[in-house]
């Protein structure tokens, strides 16, 4: 992904949080930057959002007092209720500046019921926590005090889509996806 951004803008700053050992390992292989941007990683668990907003990597990387992006994407559905989603997210989307972006997405079983309890099982089974949650739970966890982008909370497939063929079914997709910016009237917590 750091690829892309500072292909666009090469001052691009980038950092990637992973809880997985394996995604050190791999990171540190292919984490190179350009000349003008940095990139860098942090093991630390989402559900810990202060570590990883006080990590001494991530502030000489990030300046929260400017615009960021934070992507959460394949993230959410892991994080189970009890642990307060909303609160996780809460903690790094207050930390934005004015004017920031958040791009999340979440997986859901509004369409396809049967298939995406199978596929619920199947993680528990390994012992990975995954909580399917329908549009209006994940738009409260991910955009609370946001403004939403058109067109908003939305399967994946809706999204910025390209051409005019048919789209997969939802059944297909179940994944929505949405992006927020921060409005210039809030101001950064912390």
């Amino acid at each position: 992904m750091h690829e892309v951004a500072q292909q666009v803008a090469p001052s691009s700053r980038v950092v990637y949080v992973d809880n997985d050992p394996q995604v050190l390992t791999h990171a540190r292989a292919l984490l190179t930057s350009s000349k003008e941007g940095r990139t860098a990683y942090i093991q630390a668990d989402l559900r810990n959002p202060q570590e990883i907003l006080s990590s001494p990597v991530v502030q000489s990387v990030l300046d929260f007092s400017q615009p960021v992006a934070l992507l959460l994407l394949a993230v959410l559905q892991f994080i189970p209720d009890e642990d307060g989603p909303a609160e996780i997210v809460a903690t790094p989307r207050d930390a934005l500046a004015p004017e920031s972006y958040l791009i999340a997405s979440h997986v859901t079983n509004e369409h396809n019921a049967a298939g995406s309890a199978a596929g619920e099982r199947a993680y528990q089974s390994r012992g990975v926590p995954l909580h399917m949650r329908d549009s209006a739970e994940f738009a409260d966890i991910a955009f609370t005090g946001m403004e939403l982008v058109p067109p908003g909370v939305v399967l994946v497939s809706e999204w910025r889509r390209a051409g005019t063929g048919p789209l997969p079914p939802a059944n297909e997709v179940n994944c929505y996806g949405g992006v927020a910016r921060k409005p210039r009237s809030a101001a950064p917590r912390g």
